[in-house]
């Protein structure tokens, strides 16, 4: 997104042009390229879309969303003085009652219920204690709906209330973080696909159909510690939802092709996607030609694979499941083998369209480990991603050092200019999260200040191509351009012809590591069909052809 003004950002893509760039010290009339300060947000107020819009999708009613997400967008009072919190369980955790003063200190809370008021998940606290609370939430949605009127947010004082409603099942957000409503609206969107992820969208909405106060706990029963573990890779590691990209295994370009290519000889019938993946970050994937043909995959449904590979119980051995991929097709299954390779977190997942195929699966998993170690792989890894034997697999696998910018502390990085795009996964790279940002105050605070510079930067009224800002703890600069988006943290004191060399130095490393850092290519095959399904009753459980 570019705004006009005056100020003209350099060519994509061309570090050297960076470092003649100017940044002027007021923003140029018009909606100049370069932001410093932000209006305050207005009075609380409440936001509804007519009944015009009430089907329309949740991304076409973000336009006339109040600019609540610029709401002190530089103070950095609201992530500090706001305790985290642990965990705990969504559907029969303990506590949760609205008086209960350490449930109410949380940054942010989400609900899930259903249309009938039916508690089905809270992100602190048991929903039991909660049902009161989501029944004011229920006639609240009913009360505007009856108007003719869909409501969307609440803004009161320093909290936002987020309303999404997907079907029969209605999930509300309530936040005092910097995040705008569409970063909340995404974090609920990706909620509703992991529960659609188990159950489906159909089975959904055929069971409510059915019985309108169905408890839809009972079928996710266990989901919801994958549905908290979700929440928390959100809110620690905001990269991949705030980017809508994967993150891969930083990883030579050569061994990454060798495994794409062994993973395209290692077929099975009605085998879709193969997916090699260390610590939940991409290793490689192939998907197969006439299958995927017409869609790319999505990474949304990969991030979400590789967030439920991550279940303890995958954490050894084999599985069988049944997953859907709610935006290849919400209504469908698809059957997933998933493997830990050579008892390392290498993790294999192969999706197939045979509900008999586990064991032509499992034969694809001898030869893929098989050809893994004739490679040497396993050992290059383990190197990448800085395993030891006791070590977690959620380390990253280099230093923001390795870019030699003096005064760099972190950045996140996604390139636009993939080769045929739009066919292509997005992906984006980060380093490791180094000093400042040991300590987890101090990574919450780094992760809300990236929320901000992205909501500045995509505002729906007033969307800008470049902020700088300088503040007490950090500078500042986001900048997005048609071959890349940019969001960088450095030392508070680096100067302005600083920053730029820095930034300078960091385009031209990722583009001399872009075949190490990113999957150019992404491999194809072709596997025999598979086998003729018995009947169309067991065709409606494949991922692959069910209907709408």
């Amino acid at each position: 997104m570019e705004a006009g003004g005056d100020t003209a950002a350099p060519a994509p893509g061309d570090a050297e042009d960076l470092e003649e760039m100017r940044f002027p010290s007021e923003e140029a009339e018009g909606g100049g390229g370069v932001h410093r300060d932000l209006p305050d947000p207005g009075d609380a107020s409440l936001e509804t879309a007519g009944s015009k819009t009430k089907d329309q999708s949740p991304s076409l009613l973000l336009q006339s969303e109040a600019p609540s997400c610029t709401c002190g967008l530089w103070s950095p009072a609201a992530s500090e003085g706001s305790p985290l919190g642990c965990p705990e369980t969504g559907l029969g955790g303990p506590g949760g009652d609205p008086s209960d003063e350490d449930w109410r200190s949380k940054r942010k809370h989400v609900f899930v219920l259903s249309e009938a008021g039916k508690p089905i998940y809270s992100r602190y606290g048991s929903v039991e204690a909660l049902s009161t609370t989501m029944g004011v939430m229920t006639a609240l949605v009913s009360f505007v709906q009856s108007a003719g009127d869909a409501i969307r947010a609440i803004y009161a004082e320093d909290h936002k209330l987020v309303f999404l409603q997907q079907g029969p099942l209605l999930l509300v957000a309530v936040s005092r973080t910097p995040q705008s409503a569409a970063q909340l609206r995404g974090e609920l969107l990706a909620v509703h696909a992991q529960i659609v992820s188990t159950l489906t969208r159909a089975s959904v909405a055929r069971i409510f159909a059915r019985k309108q106060n169905y408890d839809l706990r009972r079928l996710l029963a266990g989901s919801e510690r994958t549905l908290d573990r979700l929440l928390d890779s959100m809110e620690r590691d905001p990269g991949a939802l705030l980017l809508g990209a994967v993150r891969c295994v930083p990883l030579a370009r050569p061994l990454r092709d060798a495994l794409g290519a062994l993973l395209r000889r290692c077929t099975a019938p009605g085998l879709a996607l193969s997916v090699l993946a260390v610590g939940g970050r991409l290793v490689t994937a192939a998907q197969e030609r006439t299958v995927l043909a017409e869609c790319r995959l999505d990474p949304a449904d990969l991030q979400l694979l590789l967030d439920w590979v991550g279940a303890p119980a995958f954490a050894a051995g084999e599985a069988w499941a049944p997953v859907c991929l709610p935006r290849f097709n919400p209504d469908g299954f698809f059957y997933a083998y998933v493997a830990r390779l050579d008892a390392m977190p290498v993790c294999l997942l192969l999706l197939g369209t045979d509900p008999e195929a586990f064991h032509d699966m499992a034969t694809c998993r001898r030869l893929v480990e098989e050809g893994m170690h004739s490679l040497g792989a396993m050992r290059a890894l383990r190197e990448a991603a800085s395993f030891s034997n006791a070590a977690s697999a959620s380390a990253s696998a280099y230093s923001v050092q390795a870019v030699g910018a003096p005064g760099l502390r972190h950045f996140l990085y996604k390139p636009l200019d993939i080769p045929d795009h739009h066919r292509q996964l997005p992906q984006f790279t980060s380093p490791e999260l180094e000093a400042p940002y040991s300590r987890e105050e101090e990574r919450q605070r780094l992760s809300d200040l990236y929320h901000r510079l992205h909501a500045r930067l995509h505002s729906a009224s007033r969307p800008l191509r470049l902020i700088y800002h300088v503040a007490e703890r950090e500078t500042l600069l986001a900048w997005v351009t048609s071959k890349f988006e940019l969001y960088t943290c450095l030392s508070p004191l680096v100067t302005k012809a600083g920053a730029i060399l820095a930034v300078t130095k960091l385009l031209r490393w990722v583009k001399k590591e872009e075949d190490r850092l990113f999957i150019r290519y992404p491999p194809k095959y072709s596997t025999p069909p598979a086998a003729p399904v018995a009947s169309t009753d067991q065709a409606s459980h494949n991922g692959l052809f069910t209907g709408p």
